[in-house]
């Protein structure tokens, strides 16, 4: 598991594959110089609900992995991260698989 380490040392964890569209997505959003609400739903296991961030480039950042090598990234996944970002609720983090189940004309 990776972890979204956020502001004065909070840490989120995702699975590193997860993690690494999220950070390029986040770090696309900033070098815009665009502010926004990061959401997720927090697993059961973890005591469920759901959490919300507002992520800006005054707020430190830092993603840590547990794996060595970054994964092959999924275009579709980023630009599906990306374009819930433009949405008043903010960005969305989503399973993958919710995006390769969705027709190309729903992106």
């Amino acid at each position: 598991m990776g972890k979204l380490i956020y502001g004065a040392g909070r840490e989120y964890e995702f699975d590193d594959r997860t993690l690494s569209h999220v950070k390029i997505a986040l770090v696309t959003k900033l070098r815009r110089h665009e502010s926004f609400l990061l959401n997720w739903e927090i697993p059961v296991e973890q005591g469920g609900g759901r959490m919300s961030l507002w992520i800006s480039r005054e707020i430190p950042l830092a993603f840590v992995f547990n794996g060595s090598r970054p994964p092959t990234l999924n275009e579709r996944w980023m630009e599906a991260l990306l374009q819930t970002s433009q949405r008043t609720g903010g960005m969305v983090v989503m399973p993958e698989s919710s995006v390769e189940d969705r027709p190309a004309s729903e992106e």
